[in-house]
């Protein structure tokens, strides 16, 4: 590499350390350097932009993915977006997030994977691992204490030297070990100092201490300063907008105030991450081989993520014992697969519950009653109803499946966004039912919105002056009434218009509710129909508006009178199930009325599909939670994100999560851990085996199934450490009588705390062997030396 270091100016050695887009770095032909290619990516590749014949898998959460407790799966689904990858193009995948579930009320925390330092690190591990076996890059995200979204552009998160290294550093230390080529820079700053500035943290700690050989990259307009950052430990500055480096850092460099050996480092950093993805010349990747069957991967990963949190035995279902089974909630046809902001992709296809189970049960009636609608926004028109959804973006033509217009980033069919001032949606609505129908526009910038000859809105939905990332992550909905007769058919034009060079992110929906109940009638209708079915599942979940990227939720209830559809419809049919569709905790005040409660989380694009096949018993729900579920609000060990003089003081040090619900003493309603099966496993022996324990266990039920054996550790010799931590897990399959030993390494991490270094604590502990944090089956003890 030092030979084509020798090759550049300083100025193309800055370039490359620069964004030339929104997503890439520039390319060098004349070294055989090709453009460095980036794309989100946490639960699919979206690539550089919405193409429209062009979707990406969307596989369920990294929260889902966590509950799998997998490691080898993970690595299957990093396997299958690093395919993803090099078909679209892509040489690095902005992801994983490793950040903590330190509070329930994180908007971004679906895109998490635990509260606990160790399973986020081994679940990272794998899926870096598997993205990096097709030569994609991955950048770990986002160094560190991005945990909540409050003012996260501009907070300073005070955070203890041993919490940090023990809690939140210590994902990001596993995804380095394990080889991981990039990492991001978070946009707060930590203990006085901007991330993306923050030498002792990036350079220091993660380029010294840890010799980490790859790139850190900033988050999208994360560095603000020329010099702090190229000092700091910053190797590449995102996106071209707003950019403090390019010629202002060739400046800095000739007046003395950045070494060029400095950037000399960096730019190494750049072509050994080229060299690795192929895109240098005489390191060129074979073609990728296409063995990963996207959907397949969606659907096991989506199964194995489902938690049975409670089940009074009326799953699994038997077919051939339905006639009648009521689907019930408004998330059964628009299912939530994803959560907001990064995040989204365009996924090939969306099975909701409900196309789910009436698929699987072909002789049943499987019959539907909204029930309750939480949602904010009315839903993206679309349904037999409604025309084909046709685009026209400044001359270049396409059609979408619904209401819904999204992309980040380039513009669909090679538009050049300097020249794009306008977007045009075409379609028509065939109404089945007279009276007053109700259409939205929701998205930012300025609207023009005509149904049959009249102009219902012209203007713009925010206030002027309102910045870039309000308008992306919070976009705002306007709603008209228009009566429609039955039968007869209306065109419906709804035109957007940008600012020049704004065209680059869109996010606009075409809404629509036709006439129909109030919300007491609908609730009341739902309860009918459960009433003479044989079961009701009731499909409950977050919204858009209330969990998402860019904001921290602000309660733990379920959005709307979905508590009280629940309840109604449990007490109108002792055979209901509640499907709870969101990606994190929320308040569950029926859970002992319903006879079975599952959590799905955001399931990805076979949602449905899975479903159906956890509830029927095709597959196990083989999902343990990588999070604490609460039973109130209140109890929740750490909850506030509230900022204060700009800063906000992780007040509670190392106990976070279980570890502070362990402190504190307060009993949640589903702990750590926990999630049911539809078989038993006995715990028969536990021994210290080397630098680890041997677990042997028996499937004593009458199906075969999964269990995830967990290893925690206690020990009296350090009064600051919480009661239990968790120190290794190992998932075991087994059909009926069949007897399994697994061995799980103890590494020694798990005997250390963080005190100015790492120190070993010798003495006693106590070793656990539990099928979830509240449920130890067996114990045994080893003994730590001390070191010489």
């Amino acid at each position: 590499m030092n030979e084509l270091l020798q090759q550049l100016t300083l100025e193309e050695k800055v370039s490359l350390l620069t964004g030339q887009d929104f997503w890439s770095l520039p390319a060098i032909p004349r070294i055989g350097l090709a453009s460095l290619v980036m794309s989100d990516g946490p639960v699919g590749v979206r690539g550089t932009g919405y193409a429209p014949d062009d979707p990406s898998i969307a596989l369920p959460s990294p929260t889902a993915l966590a509950a799998t407790w997998d490691v080898a799966l993970a690595e299957r689904a990093g396997r299958l977006l690093g395919q993803e990858s090099r078909r679209k193009g892509v040489h690095v995948l902005l992801g994983p997030t490793v950040n903590l579930h330190r509070t329930p009320l994180g908007g971004r925390h679906f895109e998490c994977y635990s509260e606990d330092p160790l399973l986020t690190g081994e679940i990272a591990a794998g899926f870096v691992a598997g993205v990096q076996s097709h030569g994609v890059g991955t950048t770990v995200k986002h160094l560190v204490g991005n945990d909540f979204e409050t003012e996260r552009m501009t907070v300073d998160v005070r955070i203890p030297p041993r919490a940090l290294r023990e809690i939140y550093l210590a994902p990001f230390e596993r995804v380095v070990a394990a080889g991981g080529w990039g990492v991001m820079s978070a946009y707060n700053g930590v203990n006085g100092s901007p991330m993306a500035s923050h030498g002792g943290l990036q350079d220091e700690v993660l380029k010294r201490e840890w010799g980490f050989d790859g790139v850190v990259v900033s988050d999208w307009r994360a560095a603000r300063d020329t010099v702090a950052a190229a000092t700091g430990g910053l190797d590449i500055a995102m996106p071209a907008m707003d950019n403090p480096w390019g010629a202002k850092l060739v400046e800095a460099v000739r007046a003395g105030k950045v070494a060029e050996e400095l950037i000399d480092d960096k730019v190494l950093r750049v072509l050994r991450l080229a060299a690795r993805t192929g895109a240098l010349d005489g390191h060129r990747l074979p073609d990728p081989p296409l063995d990963e069957d996207g959907t397949a991967v969606a659907h096991e990963v989506a199964a194995r993520s489902f938690v049975l949190a409670a089940n009074d035995g009326v799953l699994p279902l038997t077919g051939n014992d339905l006639t009648r089974v009521a689907v019930i909630g408004a998330l059964a046809t628009d299912a939530r697969v994803l959560g907001g902001g990064s995040a989204q992709v365009t996924p090939p296809h969306v099975i909701s519950p409900l196309d789910g189970l009436r698929a699987a049960l072909p002789g049943v009636d499987v019959a539907y009653a909204i029930g309750a609608d939480p949602r904010p926004f009315l839903p993206a028109a679309s349904g037999p109803s409604w025309g084909a959804f046709e685009l026209d973006l400044d001359g270049y033509d396409f059609t979408v499946p619904t209401g819904t217009v999204r992309w980040i980033g380039d513009l669909p069919g090679g538009c050049d966004v300097a020249r794009v001032t306008s977007m045009t949606l075409r379609t028509t609505l065939h109404p089945d039912i007279s009276g007053q129908h109700v259409l939205a526009i929701s998205g930012f910038g300025s609207f023009e919105l005509t149904v049959g000859d009249e102009k219902l809105y012209e203007g713009s939905l925010h206030p002027p002056g309102t910045g870039r990332a309000d308008l992306l992550l919070h976009p705002r909905e306007q709603r008209f009434e228009v009566t429609l007769e039955a039968g007869v058919t209306v065109p419906v034009v709804l035109r957007q218009t940008f600012e020049p060079g704004m065209a680059h992110s869109v996010a606009t929906t075409l809404g629509h509710r036709a006439p129909g109940p109030d919300d007491e009638g609908l609730i009341a209708e739902a309860v009918a129909l459960a009433a003479r079915s044989d079961v009701a599942v009731v499909v409950v979940g977050t919204t858009e508006q209330v969990e998402s990227e860019g904001f921290d939720r602000t309660s733990l209830a379920l959005p709307g009178r979905q508590d009280e559809l629940v309840s109604r419809v449990a007490a109108a049919n002792p055979r209901t199930i509640v499907v709870v569709n969101a990606g994190s905790p929320v308040l569950l005040p029926w859970s002992d009325e319903a006879a079975a409660v599952l959590l799905t989380w955001f399931p990805g694009q076979e949602a449905g599909a899975a479903l159906a096949d956890v509830l029927l018993g095709v597959s196990e729900p083989g999902g343990r939670l990588p999070t604490t579920w609460p039973r109130r609000e209140e109890d929740c060990p750490v909850l506030d994100v509230r900022v204060t003089d700009g800063a906000l003081t992780y007040e509670e040090d190392i106990f976070v999560g279980y570890r502070g619900w362990l402190r504190s003493g307060a009993s949640p309603l589903f702990a750590f851990g926990h999630g049911l099966g539809y078989t038993t496993f006995a715990y028969e022996d536990l021994q210290v085996a080397g630098t680890g324990v041997r677990v042997t266990v028996t499937n004593t039920g009458e199906r075969p199934g999964r269990e995830v054996v967990q290893i925690y550790l206690s020990s009296a010799a350090d009064a600051g450490r919480p009661p239990l931590w968790l120190a290794g897990f190992a998932s075991v399959t087994a059909v009926p009588g069949e007897k399994v030993t697994v061995e799980i390494p103890l590494p020694e991490r798990a005997f250390q705390i963080w005190d100015e270094s790492w120190r070993t604590i010798p003495g006693d502990y106590t070793v656990t062997a539990a099928h979830a944090l509240d449920d130890p089956r067996l114990t045994t003890s080893l003994t730590v030396s001390p070191t010489a």
